[in-house]
């Protein structure tokens, strides 16, 4: 029996080699030798500068904003400041809220709108010119007013009592107004002598010479005062106390004829000589003044002067204690006039009278809250002399001024 089988002897080695030639085959049908290692090697870099590519990330978006916020703005077109360019495109540009409107406002009467305030036209005003008359009819002749100037003021000794002083609301400007002087005040007598202000030479309240000079020449002023940082100012006289301002212009411009206050929260937007012709002379008042929207009682404007923390209620009820026991009575109008005034406005001939009114007001405003609004009911029930008055309505006093309301409410008081 024969063996047909045959032997191939295969050694190890070979069977190595063609194991590792397949395996480096296979391995070349993956892809591109040597590319693992790259891709480890970038990340490898990545891992270990993250931090810094962050940060220049960073640094790059801050240039960027930086970039649009300053040089973006800087290629846009300029805003227009030229007055004349704004009046033209008013079409297009509109202020901001009420500032700077000139608009007239109107009213409904018997079916028919008119203007509230019936101004001159421009044509009348180039013509218009302030009267010079002299009130004749006044039975004030002559008003003085009250000044420290005996020796011992001007040793530095005041004759002002310091005791009653301290603690209250009276000062070497204001001067020490007793009760009894206040009473005396009210009488109406050819010659008057009141309390007003500028009492004391160390009062406090000075005026260099160069601006009195130049008050001195003023014939008609309109002002306006914010004090407390509480306002913008939109006219530009501004004094250090408002109430100072507000009452007693006669004593800051002693040669003006006429004066309009308009409140810091208001624009003037008319031409005064306009107002004083529209207010004042066309029906010969002396005092025009906007009378109160809201409410007409005294009685109920002390509630809201509380409920709006515009005084304590202590200083409110010590001022009505004192109305009650002069008699002031709960009346709503005086003389056919409402009895209470916003005062937003003020609109005056310089008159014995008028300047009269004005110091007995500014006196009760030192002796008792700071709200005018309570005090001036009283002073026109006591002051019987004064009937040439201008109570103007709401709508009229719309027409003067634009309203911007005050920047800041009054935050609870404290005694």
């Amino acid at each position: 029996m024969s063996n047909n089988s045959i032997s191939i002897a295969v050694s190890d080695d070979e069977s190595e080699d063609r194991t590792r030639f397949r395996v480096r085959r296979k391995r070349k049908k993956h892809g591109v030798r040597g590319r693992p290692d790259f891709t480890r090697k970038i990340l490898s870099k990545l891992l270990k500068w993250w931090p810094a590519l962050l940060l220049l990330l960073a640094a790059a978006l801050l240039v960027y904003e930086a970039f649009k916020i300053g040089g973006g703005e800087s290629r846009r077109p300029p805003r227009v400041k030229n007055s004349e360019n704004v009046a033209t495109r008013s079409s297009d540009i509109k202020p901001p809220g009420n500032l700077n409107r000139l608009d007239p406002t109107t009213r409904v009467v018997a079916g028919v709108r008119e203007r509230c305030l019936k101004l001159p036209t421009p044509e009348e005003l180039e013509v218009l010119e302030i009267p010079n008359d002299k009130d004749s009819r006044s039975p004030i002749k002559e008003l003085v007013y009250a000044t420290e100037t005996d020796r011992a003021s001007k040793e530095g000794k005041f004759n002002l009592s310091m005791v009653y002083l301290e603690g209250a609301r009276f000062n070497l400007f204001t001067g020490n107004q007793t009760l009894e002087h206040r009473e005396q005040s009210f009488k109406v007598t050819e010659r008057a002598e009141v309390h007003c202000g500028f009492y004391c030479e160390r009062g406090g309240f000075r005026i260099s010479d160069e601006d009195r000079s130049y008050m001195e020449t003023c014939k008609v002023v309109v002002s306006t005062c914010a004090f407390g940082g509480g306002d913008d100012l939109y006219q530009p006289i501004g004094m250090s106390e408002t109430s100072i301002q507000k009452m007693l212009p006669h004593r800051l411009f002693p040669n003006a004829r006429y004066s309009i206050w308009v409140d810091s929260k208001s624009q003037f937007r008319r031409d005064p000589l306009g107002v004083l012709d529209a207010l004042l002379w066309r029906s010969n008042y002396e005092l025009g003044i906007s009378e109160h929207g809201a409410r007409s009682s005294v009685y109920d404007e002390a509630k809201a002067v509380v409920k709006k923390n515009k005084a304590t209620p202590e200083e409110v009820e010590v001022q009505l204690t004192q109305y009650r026991q002069d008699g002031l009575p709960e009346d709503k109008r005086f003389n056919g006039k409402k009895a209470l005034a916003e005062a937003s406005i003020i609109v005056r001939k310089h008159t014995p009278m008028t300047n009269l009114f004005m110091c007995l007001w500014f006196n009760e405003v030192v002796r008792f809250t700071s709200r005018d609004q309570l005090s001036f009911p009283y002073v026109l029930w006591r002051l019987k002399g004064l009937m040439r008055i201008n109570m103007f309505p709401v709508c009229t006093r719309k027409d003067l001024v634009n309203s911007m309301g005050h920047i800041r409410k009054a935050k609870p008081l404290t005694n």
